[in-house]
């Protein structure tokens, strides 16, 4: 019987590495990434079962490509094992179609049964995160159903921007023209409703598009 394929997607090699040792001797790893965009490209190449993800990557961070690769490819079981405890960023990575979010500081117990779990078609939470979000949701039902107003693209700008790129960089970046990024900057501020760069480091920060200084 075929082993399960995993890819990990994490910017951190000596944590890459640790997680690889971990998982070999039940799974099968079949490739490492340090960003969205290298996951995208190597799920379509590698086709994993499972993908562990970080949400803190650069240029495409987890939740996006998180998002992204679920659209593509529905049948990968997507795994979060990230730093950022925020019930939100949870919120956000179950909305896109993830089967489980786990922080980097639980024991190996809980990873390794968040993977199982969604081999088998059921979902994972880390308990803290649980508790947290059955808090949110006793305070604001309607919380889990609010949507996101930014496009891919825009999220993508929005990203590069919070990681103090410039205009002109983001454009040869993703192949576009400075006048169109410079269009998404103006849209992305207008439809947040912010006017100043800080605001929109702010809301990257916030949305797990890039991690606190």
């Amino acid at each position: 019987m075929a082993r399960v394929r995993i890819v990990l997607a994490d910017d951190h090699t000596l944590f890459c590495n640790l997680l690889r040792d971990l998982l070999e001797p039940e799974y099968e790893v079949v490739g490492t990434v340090s960003d969205g965009h290298e996951l995208l490209k190597a799920a379509a190449s590698l086709r994993p079962d499972v993908v562990v993800i970080d949400i803190g990557m650069p240029s495409l961070n987890g939740l996006d490509a998180g998002r992204r690769l679920k659209q593509a490819h529905p049948h990968i079981k997507l795994v979060y094992l990230t730093m950022n405890n925020s019930v939100d960023y949870a919120r956000e990575a179950l909305q896109s179609g993830a089967s489980a979010f786990v922080l980097k500081n639980s024991q190996t117990s809980q990873l390794l049964q968040a993977i199982r779990d969604a081999l088998r078609g059921a979902s994972f939470l880390a308990p803290e995160i649980r508790r947290a979000m059955n808090e949110v949701f006793i305070r604001d039902p309607k919380a889990v159903d609010r949507p996101q107003h930014l496009t891919d693209r825009q999220r993508e700008v929005l990203q590069m921007l919070a990681e103090g790129r410039s205009l002109q960089e983001i454009a040869t970046s993703l192949r576009i023209s400075y006048r169109t990024v410079r269009f998404h900057k103006v849209r992305i501020m207008e439809e947040l409703g912010i006017s100043r760069n800080a605001e929109l480091v702010q809301y990257a920060i916030k949305h797990g598009m890039v991690s606190p200084a």
